[in-house]
């Protein structure tokens, strides 16, 4: 899964994508609001982590921009100000969630997989469609049960397929969810990656709309 991290921060910004890195997010990173709205219109991500404190423009007008525009994706602000009174009009301006400056690490993945989860339309720690089921804390798959044997890239495949159940998923989109703005893999590769996770996913759960992209159906 991808997200967009907006931190003006150099030593934070850093730490933050290392570690989001690690717990198998693809992170774009960028230092200021005004890129934001350019990269959305070209890109597709998951979630957006955004501080409000940026050197530009002010991260509530940032937000304030993005719904207006129309994007739905989950949002969460970050924010050192004690001030309440900006913490409810981050809300009230479309944030689904905001978490204080110093956090915890952890605390900042759990609010995270609460978001995905819950843009899901998964309240559980697993998000499921039929019999396969992935726990994001986990980074882990399920079959009938049974654990599936998957590479980090399959993993991070099938959570993007997952998470967006029902929707055509274009091989561009499954490459940039596994390497962001960073030079990736080409077409092939996310074709193999997708021919290895086939063969270890009942046939056609996965299935390819030729010319078009991939797809895992809701049921």
């Amino acid at each position: 899964m991808r997200l967009l991290l907006v931190e003006d921060d150099v030593l934070l910004g850093q730490s933050m994508m290392e570690s989001l890195t690690r717990h198998g997010y693809t992170v774009d990173w960028v230092e200021k609001g005004g890129g934001v709205l350019a990269a959305m219109k070209v890109e597709q991500f998951t979630a957006v982590i955004l501080d409000l404190t940026l050197p530009d423009i002010d991260g509530l007008e940032v937000l304030k921009k993005v719904r207006q525009a129309g994007y739905e994706l989950p949002i969460m602000i970050l924010t050192a100000r004690d001030d309440i009174n900006d913490r409810v009009k981050g809300l009230d301006l479309g944030a689904d969630e905001y978490i204080g400056k110093p956090f915890a690490l952890e605390e900042l993945l759990a609010r995270l997989r609460v978001l995905i989860r819950r843009q899901s339309g998964s309240a559980n720690e697993t998000i499921q469609v039929g019999e396969l089921s992935i726990s994001l804390s986990e980074q882990s798959a399920m079959y009938q049960g049974s654990t599936l044997k998957l590479t980090r890239n399959e993993f991070k495949i099938l959570s993007h397929l997952i998470t967006n159940a029902g929707r055509v998923i274009s091989k561009d989109q499954l490459q940039q969810s596994l390497h962001g703005w960073d030079i990736g893999s080409s077409d092939n590769a996310i074709e193999v990656h997708i021919h290895n996770l086939r063969k270890k996913l009942p046939n056609k759960l996965v299935k390819n709309i030729r010319g078009v992209g991939y797809i895992i159906e809701k049921q």
